[in-house]
């Protein structure tokens, strides 16, 4: 279907529904990102081509030549100037534009962050119920331990980190999946390597039914340089002090000290960072096109509305 350019703000404001994907940049709040993206959608609709004033209907009195004393009431047409932007300000504004959010991201975390707009508010309830995967790139530093894991913060601990190989911390990665995946199947009440536990694998993954319970379902090294290396995770339920810490963990284990020096979101579900709008995309036209672009997303994967994930406590 070809596109048509449209000039009128109502017109685009009613086709304004859907799923946004937007690229969150690191050190900034969640609130900051959608006071950006709607004010700037504001902005671009207020200078389109906006509704005229009302007009409204008033008896003037005219003067007849030589009948001062019985003036004649006629009505004319006229602007309501109570309804003139310079009265009433700009014609849209945040609070025109109903936006929610389906998973967030940390203060110190990139990457990608879903939206539902206006009518898309019931699919990024759908989304958000449903659970999808998220990936992340996971950075890491050896050799230095913060108060909260993250370079922003005092240094505690110091340690040597020379003997720590790619082998060692790829083993320990595997060791850490393997023994997620075997908790996910305690939790469930069933052994790992039982009938009971195939069938279950058979049905998807395994979704705690406690939403606050992170779970990994992968994770394994991709890049290493010492003293910096990084980690590809897959998880649910997780969140950036869960993710930093997870690197925290890892540094003890190698017999020395880490924190995290970046974590950056790849991949929600079916929704990659590849698709998602940076920030000098941030306008209507930039939304616009990311809503055609999550719309083929949601019809090409229709299970993300529509599938009953089984949950097990």
């Amino acid at each position: 279907m070809p596109l048509v350019k449209v000039y009128d703000a109502a017109t685009v404001l009613r086709h304004l529904n859907g799923i946004v994907n937007i690229y969150k940049p690191a050190n900034m709040s969640l609130k900051k990102v959608k006071e950006a993206v709607l004010h700037n959608i504001t902005r671009d609709l207020n200078e389109m081509q906006v509704r005229e004033p009302r007009k409204i209907e008033k008896e003037i009195p005219l003067l007849e030549p030589g009948g001062a004393a019985n003036p004649v009431l006629r009505k004319i047409e006229t602007l309501d100037l109570s309804d003139h932007l310079l009265s009433t300000g700009p014609r849209y504004i945040m609070k025109d534009i109903r936006c929610v959010l389906v998973a967030g991201l940390g203060y110190h975390t990139s990457g990608v962050l879903l939206f539902g707009m206006n009518r898309g508010k019931n699919k990024a309830s759908k989304i958000q119920k449903n659970r999808p995967i998220r990936t992340y790139h996971v950075s890491g530093r050896l050799g230095t331990a913060t108060e909260n894991h993250f370079p922003d913060s005092l240094t505690t601990v110091k340690s040597n980190y020379k003997h720590v190989h790619p082998e060692r911390v790829s083993a320990l990665a595997a060791s850490m999946q393997a023994s997620h995946q075997r908790k996910m199947f305690e939790l469930c009440g069933v052994d790992i390597q039982s009938q009971a536990a195939y069938e279950i694998a058979c049905k998807g993954a395994v979704r705690p039914a406690d939403n606050s319970q992170p779970v990994i379902y992968g994770i394994k090294l991709i890049e290493f340089n010492r003293p910096d290396f990084t980690l590809e995770v897959h998880a649910i339920n997780e969140n950036e002090n869960y993710l930093a810490t997870l690197v925290h963990e890892m540094g003890i284990e190698l017999r020395s000290v880490a924190h995290c020096t970046g974590i950056r979101c790849i991949r929600h579900g079916q929704f990659s960072a590849d698709t998602a709008l940076l920030r000098h995309g941030w306008t209507l036209a930039g939304v616009m096109k990311s809503l055609r672009e999550q719309k083929k997303v949601l019809e090409e994967h229709p299970y993300l509305l529509n599938q009953k994930i089984q949950l097990h406590n």
